[in-house]
């Protein structure tokens, strides 16, 4: 199994809708299908705050990673967050997230950016684990705070 990346299109939007529906039912998101897709098309139509993309066989994708991008004097320049990565359940344990997470942070850093963030369950030991593998570290001295609006 690969972790090829394509960057998703606006005619890939059923096969990401149908991910994304998965991931946030496993998470307890709850989500329309049109905010969800409200959400999604403007990536798909290639808006600069962001980009998804599609791990797998482009007609048949095992998942997907979404990435929005922002801008941190910290970093020094534009900076990544990874929104949500997601692989269907019969897929994981494979090394195909370790794979995603390793490449695609490179390509993101050829392409000008200076950092790559990401948020993980405090008490979801297998996914730090994986987030580590592939380099992430915890910041001693913060913790992601949010405000919907």
């Amino acid at each position: 199994m690969s972790a090829s990346l394509h960057l998703a299109k606006p005619d890939d939007l059923d096969r990401l809708t149908t991910l994304v529906a998965a991931f946030h039912a496993e998470q307890g998101i709850e989500q329309s299908d049109a905010a969800r897709c409200a959400g999604l098309a403007p990536l798909l139509d290639g808006i600069p705050h962001g980009a998804a993309y599609l791990i797998g066989p482009a007609r048949a994708p095992i998942g997907y990673v979404i990435i929005t991008f922002g801008w941190s004097v910290e970093f020094g320049g534009m900076d990544g967050f990874i929104d949500e990565i997601y692989l269907r359940p019969p897929v994981r344990r494979r090394g195909i997230a370790t794979e995603v997470l390793i490449s695609l942070p490179k390509a993101l850093a050829e392409a000008g950016v200076k950092g790559l963030h990401l948020e993980v369950d405090r008490e979801d030991e297998s996914a730090q684990k994986l987030y580590a593998r592939a380099g992430f570290r915890a910041r001693a001295r913060y913790m992601l705070m949010s405000r919907h609006l």
